[in-house]
Order: C-alpha cells, then structure tokens, then sequence
C-alpha cells in the first residue's frame, strides 16, 4: 500500500484541521483553558537562527521573533534541518541542540544564548561538528528521540532522511543504518507528529495534493502502513512544522513558499479520511526563509502523540 505514494496523482485541495480548541496543552504545558502554542523556527541566508512563537487563536497570533546572529555565519546556507531542542540552561538562558545539512555536510550544532537570544561565549558551544559526507541527495532530515512520559531518559533515537529518489531511510542514534523504505517519490515533504515505543508517524503531502499518515513500526524488519488523510488540495505547501495539541491533536503549520505565507492548521487525532482538520488562518508573518523548523523541549518532555 505504501507503494502507492510513488505514483500519488491526486487532484489538490488545501484543508485545515482541528484538535479541540481548549482542550488543547502547548508542546510542553498550557492549562486546559488556554489556546496551544509552539515555538518555530528558521536558520537565514545571513547564518542566524530565528525563534517565533505561535498561538493557536482564530485568527492565529504571531508573537515577535527572537534572532540569534552568527550561528552559521560565513560557512554556507542551511539546506536541511532536523527540530532544534531549546533546553533550559545549564547556569541561566537556553541550550540549543540539533542537526543540519549545509552543502553535501551533515553537522550538529550546540550552543546557549543569554536571555536577549545572543550566543553566549562563557559556555560550551560548537556550530558545526561534521558527521559526514554524502547528503547531496536528500531533501529531508529529522531526528526522533524518545522518552516514555514521565520517563527520565531517551530509550531509543530514530533518525529519518528522504532521499531525491524517493528511499526513505532510517538510522539509530549511533547513525547505524536500520532499514530503508523505498517507493516515497511522490511526497513533497513530511513532518513527525507521533512518537510511540512502538512506531514513529509522519505527515506527509505529495505533489499531486493528497496528505498521508506513514506510521513507520520501530521493530525490524519494518514495514510502513499509509493512511490517506486527504485526497486533494496540499500541493502547495514546500514545508511542515508540527507541535503537540493537547493529549492527542497536533498543531500543523503549513509553508507555501512561493507566497512565502504560513498557515496554521489543528488536526486531530489522525485516524485516516475522518481525521479532523480545522484551518486557524493565514499567519501574519512573511515565511522567506528557506529552512524552517520545530524548537522542542528537552527529550524526556517532548511528547507527539498526534497518530
């Protein structure tokens, strides 16, 4: 079944989704009377980092953007971007922590900022510590830690990259190579909204318009099992960022690139074509640059359970 994605020619429609409004937690605590909200971010052609938080009224509300200068200054554009942890210090301010591809290198990144969002020198930090090489072919990157709730460690890390010709394909924590999943050369781009002891979900949308459940089991072998959510309308969306909403729902923005406009969308538990999607608006902020992603807390409290 999952094959069928390789050869997605579905018309296009865009939709929205909803997770119950009021009900709904942030991705790390809000009371239940409160509209969710997450943190996004971007990395710059100029080589700083953004942070905006988003709150999930109708219409959607943009707080202002926090920049970070001179993380990847002078070394080349980001291409790709897992989410970046937004940690609470070790003495005050945050601790940044995540992936990135720039040119054909995989790198991590990590550094603390003082409380006005500038790097802050008296700490550990590194901007690039090169992995590898070979990274010329894919197109998406993401990193899935996992930590039973209430749980004080990380049991396991699934990391996840689709290639240009369609393999998606999975490493551990150790970027030992697990298991490769052919037949994803529809998808236009995809965002993790679960994450289980037993499975890892994405969203996913293809060229042809149609937006996917891919839960990936985390045994070995593994096969995928692909839901269709919609059949139509999602085409035209270049990028997705996705945050916990409440116990079950998720919070989508979703990223047209040549209007350089971001929509916010809650989404219900998935449960294939009955999902609930309910459109929040258009988000007044101008989406220019061209890697966005999800700022989450630490490991052991960050919680996707959308699928």
């Amino acid at each position: 079944m999952w094959r069928r994605l390789m050869g997605a020619g579905v018309a296009v429609v865009l939709v929205a989704a909803i997770a119950t409004p009021g009900a709904a937690a942030r991705s790390g605590g809000a009371s239940a009377t409160t509209a969710c909200w997450f943190d996004f971010g971007s990395d710059t052609v100029a080589g700083a980092q953004t942070q905006t938080r988003v709150v999930a009224t109708a219409p959607p509300t943009v707080l202002k953007t926090l920049t970070t200068d001179q993380v990847y200054r002078g070394v080349g554009t980001v291409r790709l971007s897992t989410s970046f942890a937004n940690e609470n210090g070790i003495n005050t301010g945050r601790y940044r922590h995540g992936l990135v591809v720039i040119g054909d290198a995989l790198s991590s990144t990590y550094y603390s900022i003082t409380g006005d969002g500038r790097v802050d020198p008296t700490q550990p930090r590194e901007f690039l510590h090169r992995i590898g090489g070979g990274w010329t072919p894919y197109r998406f990157l993401e990193s899935a830690p996992y930590a039973a709730f209430g749980g004080a460690a990380v049991t396991r890390t699934n990391r996840y990259a689709l290639r240009s010709d369609g393999v998606l394909v999975r490493w551990n924590a150790d970027w030992r190579l697990t298991r490769s999943f052919p037949g994803f050369s529809a998808v236009k781009t995809m965002v993790l909204i679960s994450k289980t002891a037993t499975y890892d979900t994405f969203l996913v949308n293809t060229r042809g318009g149609a937006l996917y459940t891919v839960r990936i089991p985390t045994s070995v072998p593994a096969k995928p099992i692909v839901r269709v959510v919609r059949t139509a309308t999602w085409q035209t969306f270049e990028s997705l960022i996705a945050a916990r909403c409440g116990q079950y729902g998720t919070l989508l923005i979703a990223i047209d690139k040549d209007t350089k406009a971001g929509y916010l969308y809650a989404v219900g538990h998935t449960n294939g074509t009955a999902t609930v999607i309910k459109g929040l608006g258009k988000l007044s902020a101008t989406f220019a640059d061209s890697v966005y992603f999800r700022w989450t807390p630490a490991a052991t409290s960050d919680q996707l359970n959308g699928d």
